[in-house]
Order: C-alpha cells, then structure tokens, then sequence
C-alpha cells in the first residue's frame, strides 16, 4: 500500500532510517551512506540462527503499546475496586519512552481525536479501569470524549520511574496505583504484559484478536483462508496468494 501511494505521488518524512524512531534506532543497525548495502546479522540462540522476529511482541489491545503493561494492570485492579465512585486518584509509573511518548502533553487528559486517544498513558489506562476492557468501542469520540471520563482523567497522574527506565526496552513495565476513598492504595505492576516476546500469545489468541478485526470487514470464510495462508507463509514461493486474499472488496464497510 506504501509503494502505490508513493508511487501516486505522496510523499513522506525524509529522515525515516536515521530519525529518532526511525529504521536503524528501531533495529539497531546502520544502513552507511545512502545506496550501500547492508547486511543484519542473525541473532544466535540454542535453535539456531534467529531473526528479530523471534524477539517481536504483538499488541493485546488496539492501543499504543508502552501502554500496554498499564491496561494490563488496571484491568487487574478492577476486580477489586468493584465501586469507581471509591476512586480517589490513580497513579500510573511509568519509564521514561512511555512518558515522553504517550503521558506527557496536556492533550492526553483531554483527548480530542482516535488517534490521540489511543496514544494517551492516562485514558487508556482510565478506561480500562471503567469499562473493564479496550477495544476498538473505547476509541470512538462518544467514549473518549464523554464529559464524565474526562472528569475521572482530572485525578489521573503519570509518573516517571527510574527503574522502571533502566529496564526498557527488555522490559515494557507500568506500575498502576489506584487510591481509594478509604484510604486504601491498589497497586499492580506488570513488567512483560500479554503479548510481549517474553510473555507471547498463543496461536490461538492471535488468531482470535485477527478474527475480531478482520470478520467485519471481509467475513468469516475469508479471514481463516487467510489465517491459513499465513501460517505457512514460510513455505511460500512468494506473497501473491496472501496479497489476493487481502484484497478489501469494493462494497466492504469503511
């Protein structure tokens, strides 16, 4: 989809290898001058070689994913705080990318738009405290825009947590604190939340958060024929068969 848009013209930020959140930082590799060609060693493990595949994590939840640990963790506390009308404060911990990313501007305690939403520390983790899940419904503008959450985020607090920090990025870890009327304080952390590469999904639940986007869009019988190609993606002579079942029909809903 990339290469048509840009072959339509579109054009893009120049510095995507060497910027901050660019190719070579997001790798840890060094493309040279411009044209030169490189080459990424294999990663060596008691199987064998192994590509960064195997150290590749998958997002839970449709959210942006330093947060990720933190949905985990108030989705715990919510077992136990039952009553949110008992929530005096919650304090989230968090490292230093997480923060400077997703909980530092004053728009992610009042989020106007999806995208700004799900890449905001504090609704993500506020909402899934409330609603006891994140999905795709708690990206909507009634939801994130609805007077009453963005009440509850006026007692939501990010922190910034050193060792949390000096762990990043083995670990992704959020530490979430919910303070009670009572005087109470609910506290979970979560170093490697479901998903991560230490803590994968099985096959199953991979497949399950793929039938969840995808069925809408193109059914039940086309998401598996596509569930299937993939798993044996390794013993393809090429991506033209998956490519085609991709393909968005003309009348699907966008």
């Amino acid at each position: 989809y990339s290469a048509l848009l840009a072959r339509a013209g579109m054009t893009g930020p120049g510095p995507i290898f060497e910027g901050q959140m660019g190719f070579e930082k997001q790798l840890g590799v060094s493309l040279g001058n411009v044209g030169e060609k490189f080459a990424v060693p294999f990663a060596k493990t008691d199987h064998g070689p192994a590509s960064m595949i195997l150290k590749t994590s998958i997002k839970n939840w449709p959210a942006e994913y330093h947060s990720q640990s933190a949905i985990e963790a108030a989705l715990f506390l919510r077992e136990e705080v039952i009553d949110l009308a008992r929530v005096k404060s919650v304090t989230i911990e968090s490292h230093d990318a997480s923060v400077d990313i997703i909980g530092s501007e004053a728009e992610k305690w009042r989020p106007a738009t999806r995208e700004t939403a799900d890449h905001s520390l504090p609704y993500i983790t506020a909402i899934a405290l409330i609603d006891g899940e994140v999905t795709n419904k708690q990206f909507e503008p009634e939801r994130f825009a609805d007077p009453r959450v963005w009440k509850f985020l006026e007692n939501v607090h990010v922190e910034r947590n050193a060792e949390l920090s000096a762990m990043y990025p083995g670990a992704v870890a959020n530490i979430v604190h919910v303070d009670l009327a009572d005087g109470r304080r609910l506290t979970k952390r979560v170093d490697y939340p479901l998903g991560h590469a230490k803590n994968p999904l099985k096959d199953s639940q991979v497949e399950e958060k793929f039938n969840v986007l995808v069925e809408p869009m193109l059914g039940s019988d086309r998401a598996r024929k596509i569930i299937e190609i993939a798993w044996k993606l390794d013993e393809a002579k090429n991506v033209d068969e998956l490519m085609c079942a991709c393909v968005m029909p003309k009348d699907a809903n966008r």
